[in-house]
């Protein structure tokens, strides 16, 4: 059965997953999908009822009590079958992703690719879910751990990685032997749906995965579901922070990857072209909607100078529809988050900043409805205006100037948020000084957008995560799963009778 059945006005109705089983929602309130390049409605996703994600859960909880004891092998193979099928369908995929969130298509396609990247490191799992074992910690007994799948887990993704971020999520969950329940965004969950279908094509058995969608009500019942163990989300701030509460305070396991203000930091000596195309690129990149965008450039000594260069670097970019060739700048999300952006940037001007590069009233031909800012910088920034304290989540860029690296750094850590940031130098020692003396969780050098490859962990920090695990690498592993510890002996027939033993010690 298709996800996306057509309705009586020609506009698909997006479909629940329940125990293998795409189903026609019951739900009375729906949002639209809506191109934030023309306006135009792709679909209507319904805000799932109550019952519909009791029967999501249950159908995961059911589907546990068999999946946990499936063979790594047999889990593994459906990994390998789903990559296959991820890569057959990306650029079909990709151009799903453009369409309902706006990115550029070869932007879409890397969102594919990154989340892709995950579901291979999955088909490594024979080794990453070992456990350990010591023989003789006393006479005969042996000590070994397991790592054991801990039941339902749920993930509650965003709007800017539709692709990338549940695929952080579900495979690595079902491959370590537990269930899920996925809830994407409401704003686009269409292409997030395509990766659903291919899942179980791959060979996710019924109830291994299931799929809702709603807004806060459906949130809340994740994290109050008694049959839920573990909750991942990567959002916003304020909706993280709710989230790792709620679950937190119902026994839950949570990983909340949340809001940022990452800074790049640029020394004079560092090469200069090189990093005023990663600014800009990490700047303006996906219309700055990433989690990991560069949102603050802090010049320091003699780099200062280089201003007037950033702007003319970040003029050349081209605003347009994601899916027009040429296109390095889309469309913002939504007509509300257009709003937000543009009220920052008038913020940004009457609290003082100068407003060194305008990108309001851009023009696209063909798309006067689209939800476009070009790029945007604002100079002479202090650490108190509404353009620095903000995670603005636009094409923004804020220049900041400092004499010295020390100065940076203090910067740096004083903000609030830990979830990335740079630093552009030649200088080894001062690389070195910088990753070690930042209070950041990643840590770039001359890598502007510093996220980490599969085989490592994503490792935001301070007011950009809360609890200790997490997405992907091995820190993914320990969060879905559970480590038991075994000691066992075994007696032969000509085992010696040593008596009772009334102490806490192993003999």
């Amino acid at each position: 059965m298709s996800a996306l059945p057509q309705t009586a006005n020609a506009v698909p109705s997006v479909q629940l997953l329940i125990n293998g089983e795409w189903v026609e929602s019951s739900a009375t309130e729906f949002r639209d999908v809506v191109n934030p390049a023309t306006q135009e409605v792709l679909a209507r996703v319904p805000l799932a009822t109550a019952s519909e994600v009791a029967a999501a859960v249950d159908a995961a909880h059911r589907a546990f009590a068999t999946w946990r004891h499936t063979p790594i092998g047999a889990r593994l193979r459906i990994m390998l079958r789903y990559q296959a099928l991820i890569r057959e369908h990306s650029k079909r995929i990709a151009a799903i992703l453009t369409a309902e969130q706006g990115k550029t298509l070869a932007d879409a396609e890397g969102d594919i690719f990154r989340g892709l990247e995950v579901v291979e490191h999955a088909c490594s799992i024979g080794t990453l879910q070992q456990g350990g074992f010591a023989e003789n910690v006393a006479a005969t007994v042996d000590t070994y751990t397991l790592q054991q799948p801990i039941g339902v887990c749920a993930g509650i993704t965003p709007f800017n990685f539709p692709a990338m971020i549940p695929l952080w999520m579900f495979p690595m969950a079902i491959v370590c032997g537990n269930t899920f329940v996925l809830k994407p965004s409401e704003q686009d969950p269409l292409s997030t749906m395509e990766l659903v279908k291919l899942a179980v094509e791959a060979g996710v058995p019924p109830g291994v995965l299931n799929l809702v969608h709603g807004a806060k009500d459906v949130v809340d019942a994740l994290c109050t579901h008694p049959d839920i163990k573990a909750v991942s989300f990567v959002g916003s701030t304020a909706v993280g922070t709710h989230v790792y509460n709620l679950a937190g305070a119902h026994g839950k396991r949570v990983q909340s990857m949340m809001g940022a203000k990452n800074h790049a930091v640029v020394l004079p000596d560092a090469h200069k072209e090189q990093t005023l195309n990663a600014l800009v690129g990490a700047g303006f990149g996906a219309a700055g909607q990433r989690c990991m965008a560069t949102s603050v450039v802090v010049l320091v000594g003699a780099a200062r100078e280089w201003v007037p260069d950033l702007i003319a670097k970040a003029k050349t970019l081209k605003v347009g529809a994601g899916a027009e060739a040429g296109t390095d700048v889309g469309p913002v999300v939504s007509v509300a988050a257009k709003e937000r952006i543009l009220g920052l940037i008038a913020s940004g001007e009457k609290e003082g900043a100068t407003l060194a590069l305008d990108g309001r009233n851009v023009e696209v031909p063909g798309y006067a409805q689209g939800n476009f800012i070009g790029p945007t910088v604002f100079t002479d920034v202090t650490t108190d205006m509404s353009v620095y304290t903000n995670e603005i989540f636009g094409p923004v860029l804020v220049v900041i100037g400092v004499e010295t690296l020390d100065e940076a750094i203090a910067l740096v850590n004083r903000n609030p948020f830990g979830n990335g940031t740079g630093v552009f130098t030649q200088s080894g020692a001062a690389a070195r000084k910088f990753q070690s003396e930042i209070d950041v969780g990643q840590v770039g050098i001359n890598i502007p957008i510093p996220v980490p490859v599969p085989y490592f962990s994503f490792t935001g920090s301070r007011g950009s995560k809360l609890g200790d695990l997490g997405p992907y690498g091995k820190q993914v592993v320990q969060f879905y799963t559970q480590t038991k510890t075994v000691t066992a002996r075994w007696f032969d027939d000509a085992t010696v009778n040593d008596g009772v033993n009334t102490t806490i010690s192993l003999k």
